[in-house]
């Protein structure tokens, strides 16, 4: 489907279809923005080519889970980077790649499926100005997303206090399990927002001074987006390597439980080996074994192995229990 808001010259707005860019193209005056939802990539393809949008920005912009990127061409300048269409509290997330092309008097966007960023723009970008500074709008655009990241990442703090205070009172495997979920999860988003991060850096680096000339704030816009990618990448590092110490620490306790179980079950061999030692030797019943025909010849070595695994149970308390 492609949509179009036109901004004329004369102040007027009006949303419709493929004519409205047939308008803009004949007058050569006014803003527009045109929006490709789930159109096919031959459709696509061939429109974008047709806006005289660069090959290489086009087969990016197809590429399956393209890493996102951002780049200037001749016409326009590509902002390729991860949108969302579900985020859950246990950070499972549905992303999808959202391209946005912002030129001369012009923003495209391309999104296989609905865009919460681009659906909120597409109601307010008249109202706030924005079809007049298409980098501006590319640029709130992706804030928007970013921001829905930082809400669900922020709403996730409160999750891992509870599991580090479980972890502290009484570790076990189901806590463990939920914290490698965590980590994994964390890994990925930790990728995206490094990738978002880089995107952002290096527009800032080099603004297109196409961006510059529009009605608009771009260089206050880009840091602010900058600021909210940095945020989000060192928020999930932290919590990534936070979920790294509770496993490391769960493990620590693991192997420290173990080590004890094996020390008492040490002492105990230790204590029976001996007892062992004697109770082999007199039952060899060889015929010239005199001690098997004393009268107190049994008590005797009770006894004897008595002592012997008292005063072994009493060293071992002493120097390892």
């Amino acid at each position: 489907m492609i949509r179009t808001q036109l901004l004329t010259t004369h102040g007027e707005h009006l949303q419709g279809g493929k004519e409205l860019i047939e308008r803009w193209q004949r007058d050569n005056s006014g803003y527009i923005w045109i929006d490709l939802l789930a159109e096919e990539p031959v459709v696509e393809k061939q429109f974008l080519l047709s806006m005289e949008c660069h090959p290489l920005a086009v087969e990016d912009v197809q590429r399956f889970r393209h890493p996102p990127k951002t780049e200037t061409f001749d016409n326009y300048t590509l902002l390729l980077y991860r949108g969302i269409t579900e985020f859950n509290k246990d950070l499972t997330i549905q992303q999808m790649t959202i391209a946005l092309f912002a030129g001369d008097r012009c923003l495209i966007s391309c999104h296989p499926r609905n865009s919460m960023g681009i659906s909120y723009y597409w109601e307010n970008a008249h109202s706030e100005n924005l079809l007049v500074s298409p980098g501006l709008l590319a640029s709130r655009i992706m804030r928007f997303s970013v921001g829905r990241y930082l809400e669900t990442i922020l709403a996730f703090e409160s999750s891992l206090t509870e599991l580090e205070d479980s972890m502290q009172e009484k570790p076990n495997d189901d806590i463990m399990r939920e914290l490698i979920a965590y980590q994994s999860r964390l890994r990925k988003l930790k990728r995206i927002f490094s990738y978002h991060e880089k995107l952002v850096t290096n527009l800032l680096k080099d603004i297109p001074q196409r961006l510059i000339d529009e009605d608009g704030d771009i260089e206050h816009a880009l840091q602010d987006l900058f600021e909210r990618c940095e945020r989000l990448h060192g928020l999930t590092t932290m919590y990534y390597e936070i979920c790294g110490d509770l496993i490391n620490g769960y493990l620590s306790i693991s192997s420290h439980q173990l080590n004890n179980t094996m020390k008492v079950l040490t002492v105990i061999t230790a204590i029976f080996v001996p007892l062992t030692f004697i109770a082999g030797i007199y039952g060899m019943n060889f015929d010239n074994m005199p001690e098997l025909h004393a009268t107190y010849g049994y008590f005797y070595t009770l006894g004897a192995m008595l002592v012997i695994a008292a005063g072994f149970g009493i060293v071992a308390y002493k120097k390892w229990l």
